[in-house]
């Protein structure tokens, strides 16, 4: 099993162990894009739980752009992401923003799409995901935030699903880096009987 920078083989293989018993199932089900899977990949569990988002935080800081001001995602799969890699960065006394990019403009107030510390337009920012499937939620979130003025390159996942996402995201020009792809998350998961 490929390493992942900032954690050792142990750790490594805690964050796969996770992902294959928390976040993976079989059966029939409607994915966002709506299709139809016999796997479903919720890394929710994994990145609401303390050592999850600290593992998958470690691991995501290292493939963060090296001149990105800040890390961004839509909500809800991204909120803890972004969070977690932005703290993550502090405690490696990298300075690091978190934003989290609504899936619609805020009906009151300012009616901004955007949540968090706003660095100056043309930033550099990466977007942080949970699953790609087809790669539409980065998709949408890029949108927002090159709009938004912001330089944007890069989506990290924490799994690719192999489903053509990755060549959407490159298809935009944007290079996809996934900490995981379906396949090795589905292999632990029969070796863990699940």
């Amino acid at each position: 099993m490929p390493t992942l920078p900032g954690l050792s083989e142990e750790q490594r293989g805690e964050l796969t162990r996770r992902l294959a018993l928390y976040a993976y199932q079989r059966g029939d089900f409607t994915l966002a894009s709506g299709r139809q899977s016999r796997y479903y990949v919720n890394c929710k569990p994994v990145s609401l739980s303390g050592t999850g988002l600290s593992l998958i935080s470690t691991a995501m800081l290292n493939y963060v752009d090296a001149k990105a001001v800040a890390v961004a995602g839509l909500t809800l799969g991204a909120d803890p992401l972004v969070s977690g890699v932005a703290m993550a960065a502090s405690l490696a006394n990298q300075d690091l923003d978190a934003l989290i990019v609504r899936k619609e403009a805020k009906d009151h107030g300012t009616g901004t799409w955007l949540e968090g510390p706003l660095p100056q337009p043309g930033a550099v920012i990466t977007v942080l995901e949970d699953v790609v499937t087809t790669g539409g939620s980065s998709l949408k979130a890029v949108k927002q935030l090159r709009e938004a003025g912001y330089a944007v390159t890069r989506v990290v996942t924490i799994v690719d699903r192999e489903e053509g996402g990755a060549a959407s995201i490159e298809a935009a020009g944007l290079e996809l880096i996934s900490l995981y792809r379906l396949s090795e998350i589905s292999i632990c998961a029969a070796k863990l009987n699940r």
